[in-house]
Parts: C-alpha cells; structure tokens; sequence
C-alpha cells in the first residue's frame, strides 16, 4: 500500500484506502476490543494445557493461579495475533462469517473449559503418583476453577489498561508520523512506561522490602542453639567471627554439627571434631574481606591440618544444606573442614534477580584467597581441597573456578548439585554429552574428569579410571532448574525427546509456551518432596561423596548406620 501525505492534517493517509479507528493496535471500537474469538479459543487451549502433568505436584491454590496466568497469556496472544493481521493489512473477515466464527468461539471455549477441569484431577495425580504422593479427588476442582477464572480476569482487565495506555500515546503520534509506524512506536513506549513502572518501582520497593525483612530474620538468635565454647569452633569467645556475625543459617550451621563421639558410635572407630567455618554478611563489608575473615578463621582452627578441605558456595540465602554436610562430616569420620560465606539475605531466585553478581563476586574471592594460600603449603602435609555448590551456589561456584588457570597445581575436585540451567559448565555438559545420555543424566568423554548421577542411577560411567581431577554433578530427572531454557518455548526440549525418567510422569507432553511457563512455575514449588524435583536428601549425598572422596574404613554396615543416623536427624529437623 503507498501512503502520501497530507499537509492539511499533517496525518498519512492512503491513496486507496483510508486509516480508520478500526486499524488500532489493538482496534479502539467494536467487539474486538473487547472480545477476541481467536484469544478466546488460544485460552481455552492454554488452560488445557496448563492442567497437564507437570514436573512438581502443584497444590490446588498454586494450580488455580497458575492456570489463570497462563489462560490470560493464551487469550492475549490471540488478541495480538489477530492485530498483527490487521496491522499487515491482511483480508479480514465481515459480516455473517465474522459473526460466525465469534459463535464458534464461544462454543469452543464452552466446551474446552469443563473437560479440562474434569481431567486435570487424573493430569495431577499423574504427577504425583511419580513423586510419591497420594491421589487426590474431584473436590478440588471447584476452587481451581474459580482461582483460575478469577486470576485471568485480574489480568485481562491489567491488559486492557495497558493497550488503553498505547492507544492514548499513539493518538498523538498519528498527527506526526504514518499510522504504522505510530502503532508500532507507541506499542514500545507503553511497554517501556509498564516496566518502569512496575520494575522500576513495584519490583524494586517490594525486593528491598523483602531484603530487610530476611536481614531482620538473620539477626534473630534462636535461644535452642547453644553457642559453642569450645575455642576451636567458629562463633565462640575465641573465634574471630562473633556469633551474632554468624547469622541465623550460620549459626545453625555451626551449632548442630554430629559430634566425635556421634560419628564415632555410627563409625565404630574414633572419629574428630569436624570443623566448620562460616562467615555471616554483616561480619565485614566486602567480599573480599569477608573471604580473607574466612581464611584467618581456617587458620585458626586448624582447618588445613585436616585431610580434606571444601570451599562451599551456599545458596542465596546462605544456607548450607544439613544432609549435606552432616553425610561429608560423618563420610570422612571429621578428619574434614568447610568453609563458606554468605553474600545475600534473599532467596536463590531473588538474589539473582536482584544482584547477581554479588554470588560470583564472594564465591570467586573465597575460592582466591583460600586456593592462594593452599597453593603454597608443602604437597605433602596439605589436606585435599574440593569445592561444592548446591543450587544458586553450584552456579556461581561453576562460574569461578578458574580450571585452565590452575593446571599446574589443581584441586581434587567438585561436587555441584542441583545445577541450574544458567550454569556454564551444566550447560556445556549437555550440550557435549554422549548421543545416548538423556539431559538429565549426561555422560561426557571417557569419564576421567566428569561423571554425573540421580538418586536412580549411580555415577556414570562405573568402570572408567579417574583423572587428577573429579568433578561430580548430581542432578534429579525431575529437577526443573536444571532443565529450563526459554527456548521450550518454540522447541520441544531434548528432555522431553527420551522416554521419561523414573520421576517424571510418562504422561508429560510439551505444549508451545505452555510449557515453558509450567517449568519456570515448577521451579519455584520444586523443594516440596524429598528426593524428588529440587529436594537433595542425604541418601544421594553419601555416593556422590563416596565417589569424589573415596574414604576409608567404611563397610557396608557402618555406611547402613550413616544413613540410619542422617535420616533420623533429617526427621528430627523436619
């Protein structure tokens, strides 16, 4: 179409046609602006879908938001599909065929609506007949319906606010420039204003709220943990870090570690004091004082006279997993020290969203100082030194461990858990892994320096001999933040081209968009049931230490012990 210009009006207009309120984006008057047949038809099938089997069991509240989102975004692409037909000028339907298919909509919509909420009971129990959870009934369905009308409501009305803010900034703009280029510059200024607003203020104001209400939470002391008085724990009156500066995950930490004699019964030889070391936040204001507080602290107490040293990245919060390091204290009968520090107050997924690099930052400065100083200790009487990561913590301490800078004097290895889908070095382990290794479970080259396990499968491959290096990732088929990618939105993801893993349903098909919203939702409800989705337990913890550390002295019915004894303190805590 050829547009001239008029001087008169200062507006373009065709020589064939002319622009009418009708070729808005999204169009101003008549029933489309209010209901669109294609948006109806997307929701209907975006509400299907979003009622299938997932990778975590969803509680009912959860599914009905959840359903309504993803119902919302299903309606609102079809409203923009149908704009961009118009906005190219395509032919478009009038008269008795419009009318027609608006009914045939609606019909569809009617019809799809209640199949899909009679089917989602048997969708949902798929998924949690996996993860070991009973079934459940039909008298959830009524609140899943109403919380998922409602939430869609809610954000088509939001969306409306949206297209009635672009058509108010583009109605000037048509007196200036031709009509498609005002749709399409008034349809980028209104999403810049929505995000200002909602990132640049809601998000900020709620993330800094949510960041002084854990600080408050850190500075709270438990009075059931009793500070240690022993001078070579860390938080005592010897200590160089206070027990206040521990913070609360510290302090736990620190405080409820298995004693000598409790490893020694489990044992059933002697065993030693292991030692843990943990720097709170608000003990120095830097990473990297905070890190050289950590190293002195290891001095200490003795931590490089032990035989096997671990720098830990915790997770956002800094907590440090109890099956975790109870299983590594026990393993290695406490001939072993840890050391850790905290960089964030906020979840795994809000510090990354709010400071990322803070994580990086400490984990690369604690790895620095620490690996510095071990470097230049005889080989001989040196302990063996090994990073873990868990979550946020084995992405950030991926993303510094200098490999190729330290292959002259390298550590023995690592182990990261729960490696999320940003993790350079999970990323490129699958992308390089064998043919006939699933996502979940890849196995890379010959063995020698990368194996990797699920609470199904043990290390793979058993039978090859292990290089200078180890590094171990355990990772659960089920665990959605190892295997979300946006590109599931447009592509069927490779985990979903293998038949399912023995914790993922057999009847969990990809869906476009779909999909990818159902794994980013099930990354945030993925530490709800033990081994399964994001929940490590202790009884994967002890062969994955097993295969990095290979201790001695354990037998079978000691190692039955272990397990016995981890369980119940998991118990114990729950």
């Amino acid at each position: 179409m050829h547009y001239v210009f008029d001087r008169r009006t200062a507006r373009p207009r065709s020589e064939s046609k002319t622009i009418t309120d009708q070729d808005a984006f999204p169009p101003k008057t008549g029933p489309a602006h209010f209901v669109s047949g294609l948006g109806l038809c997307l929701a209907a099938l975006f509400l299907l879908a979003s009622l299938t089997p997932s990778l975590a069991p969803r509680p009912p509240v959860l599914q009905g938001v959840a359903s309504g989102v993803i119902t919302a975004i299903g309606y609102e692409l079809g409203l923009g599909f149908g704009a961009v037909w118009r906005f190219l000028d395509l032919p478009q339907p009038r008269g008795r065929l419009l009318y027609r298919l608006r009914q045939t909509s609606a019909a569809v919509t009617l019809l799809i609506a209640p199949i899909a909420f009679h089917a989602s009971t048997g969708w949902r129990n798929a998924t949690r007949e996996v993860a070991g959870l009973a079934p459940l009934d039909q008298s959830n369905t009524v609140t899943i319906a109403l919380l998922a009308l409602g939430t869609a409501l809610l954000l088509w009305a939001m969306f409306r606010l949206f297209w009635a803010l672009a058509r108010r900034i583009e109605a000037p703009l048509r007196r200036l420039i031709p009509a498609r280029i005002a749709q399409g510059l008034s349809l980028l200024l209104g999403l810049a204003v929505f995000y200002t607003v909602i990132e640049g203020t809601a998000v900020r104001y709620a993330f800094r709220g949510a960041d002084s209400a854990m600080e408050a939470a850190d500075r709270f002391i438990d009075p059931d943990l009793p500070r240690p008085e022993a001078p070579e724990k860390t938080g005592s009156p010897a200590s160089l870090i206070t027990w206040e500066q521990l913070g609360d995950t510290g302090r736990s930490y620190v405080a409820t570690a298995p004693s000598a004699a409790e490893i020694a019964r489990i044992k059933g030889a002697p065993a030693m004091e292991p030692i843990r070391v943990y720097v709170g936040r608000t003990a120095a204001r830097t990473a990297r004082a905070r890190a050289e507080l950590a190293l002195k602290e290891l001095i200490r107490v003795g931590g490089f006279d032990r035989s096997v040293l671990v720098v830990v990245s915790p997770t956002g919060t800094g907590w440090m997993d109890p099956d975790a390091f109870d299983t590594l204290d026990m393993l290695m009968a406490g001939d072993v020290a840890t050391v850790a520090v905290q960089y964030s107050y906020l979840s795994s997924s809000l510090a990354l969203a709010v400071h990322p690099e803070l994580g990086v930052e400490q984990a690369r400065a604690l790895f620095d100082v620490i690996h510095d100083y071990w470097s230049a200790l005889p080989v001989e009487t040196r302990p063996r030194l090994y990073v873990f990561g868990l979550s946020l913590g084995a992405y950030n301490s991926q993303a510094t461990l200098p490999l190729l800078d330290m292959l002259g004097d390298p550590i023995q290895g690592a182990l990261w858990v729960g490696s999320p889908f940003l993790s350079p070095m999970w990323r490129y382990l699958q992308d390089q892994r064998w043919p006939d290794s699933p996502p979940w479970h890849p196995r890379l080259g010959n063995g020698s320096l990368v194996r990797t396990m699920t609470q199904f499968e043990g290390l793979t491959p058993k039978d090859a001999a292990w290089g200078p290096i180890r590094l171990i990732f355990l990772q659960y088929a089920s665990d959605p933040i190892p295997l979300f990618t946006l590109g599931m939105a447009l592509r069927r993801p490779d985990w979903l081209r293998y038949d399912r893993a023995a914790d993922v349903s057999p009847r969990l098909r990809w869906v476009p968009i779909v999909t990818m919203l159902q794994t980013a939702l099930d990354m945030l409800i993925a530490l709800q049931v033990e081994r399964f989705g994001h929940y490590y337990v202790a009884e994967d913890y002890l062969p994955a230490w097993q295969g990095l550390l290979t201790p001695d002295g354990w037998t079978p019915q000691s190692t039955d012990r272990l397990l016995s004894a981890l369980q119940a303190r998991r118990a114990a805590r729950d």
